[in-house]
């Protein structure tokens, strides 16, 4: 019962770590990365589609990505859902490829990324202490119904101490990295 309650926390932890890259991810860098554009929807014949489902997005170099359009009739709305995008994105079109430079970032963008990037790693770190509130909360049950003792209940508490602090210096780890990231000029 205590490894099923310490399992279950370790496996939302690992969530809340990925949840975490997902969002780092959005937050961009300074150099292209195809994964920019994964929140920009093209109207494709009425329905709003994932870009990624109508263009093939490639790094092209460090500062420009590019899109291969699957259905050439496509090209204008691709090019057009990236201007409305709120990335401040501006592609430009060379036939059937579609070009996006990456505009470098100014010292006050690169703040607002770092500042957005910490609230995101405190969020991730929030949900850590949520999980482990919830798995000391059902020790704390398995205690009054006596299904387990005190002591191997001091025990487990103590564990599922250790897995929040290595699951927040994971945190820690991943937005030193992105604030790295984020400040290479």
């Amino acid at each position: 019962m205590i490894n099923e309650i310490k399992q279950e926390a370790q496996e939302r932890m690992k969530k809340t770590l990925e949840s975490l890259d997902h969002a780092f991810a959005k937050i961009r860098t300074g150099r292209a990365h195809p994964s920019i554009l994964d929140s920009v929807m093209v109207s494709y014949y009425g329905a709003d589609t994932p870009l990624r489902q109508v263009a093939n997005v490639i790094a092209e170099d460090s500062r420009t990505l590019a899109l291969t359009v699957f259905d050439k009739s496509m090209i204008q709305a691709v090019e057009k859902a990236i201007m409305t995008s709120d990335l401040g994105l501006n592609p430009a079109t060379a036939g059937t490829t579609i070009r996006v430079p990456m505009p470098a970032l100014t010292e006050e963008t690169r703040k607002g990324y770092t500042k957005q990037a910490r609230a995101e790693a405190e969020n991730a770190r929030v949900a850590v202490r949520n999980i482990r509130r919830d798995a000391l909360a059902q020790l704390k049950d398995l205690v009054k119904e006596k299904e387990i003792s005190e002591d191997e209940e001091r025990r487990a508490a103590d564990d599922v101490q250790k897995l929040t602090d290595k699951f927040v210096g994971e945190v820690d780890k991943a937005l030193e990295t992105k604030e790295k990231d984020l400040m290479a000029v």
